[in-house]
């Protein structure tokens, strides 16, 4: 913050070689759309049974991982904090809440298990640019945790939608209420027992 006067020529500089960089932290949504990103056989089940779990409001993420049957292994909630959008803090954000629930999968030379991220957001479906930071976000998280990348998914007061893939709904949306578990044909994961990470895991952490 300055008071009466202007910037030295240097902190200029840094501050824009800073934007710069931040800018670079974000996929268009041809670049995603080109990067290859499994589809889900039923989205809808997915962004159900995560909206019902973890009940989302607008500046809510939730990052999901799933098995190879689209089973969800486990999942984390947390809300992004007021500051400009940047792929690097998404991703280490994002980074933080899987290694908080889930092994990583660095050691196989595949990964096998895919994260998806489900954003809650005000506006409308249109990609911004605060998508595409996410979207730079979750793909470097994944790489750093061993995990496929997987869908990026927004909900807002329209409904949810699969950004890349043109496949949406209008529920649930950002201010219905959760379905039953048994409607959302995704069942909770199994109780796992045996130590602290499992009980993390069991009771999905939400944050």
């Amino acid at each position: 913050m300055t008071f009466g006067f202007a910037p030295s020529s240097a902190a200029a500089t840094s501050t824009s070689a800073a934007s710069a960089n931040a800018v670079a932290r974000v996929l268009e949504p041809a670049e995603w759309a080109a990067a290859g990103i499994p589809l889900l056989r039923n989205p809808r089940e997915v962004v159900s049974g995560l909206h019902a779990r973890h009940r989302p409001k607008p500046s809510t993420a939730i990052v999901a991982v799933l098995d190879v049957d689209e089973r969800l292994c486990a999942s984390a909630s947390f809300t992004r904090r007021p500051a400009p959008a940047d792929g690097w803090m998404f991703r280490n954000a994002l980074l933080d809440q899987l290694r908080r629930v889930i092994p990583h999968d660095l050691r196989r030379r595949t990964p096998v298990r895919t994260a998806v991220l489900l954003y809650c957001r005000d506006g409308d479906a249109r990609w911004t640019e605060e998508d595409g930071a996410w979207m730079w976000g979750l793909r470097d998280a994944c790489t750093l945790h061993g995990l496929r990348c997987g869908a990026y998914i927004t909900l807002t007061r329209d409904g949810w939608q699969v950004l890349g893939e043109g496949r949406g709904g209008r529920r649930p949306n950002s201010t219905s209420a959760p379905e039953p578990f048994a409607t959302s044909e995704t069942p909770p994961p199994p109780p796992r027992t045996g130590g602290a990470t499992s009980e993390v895991l069991s009771r999905v952490a939400a944050r």
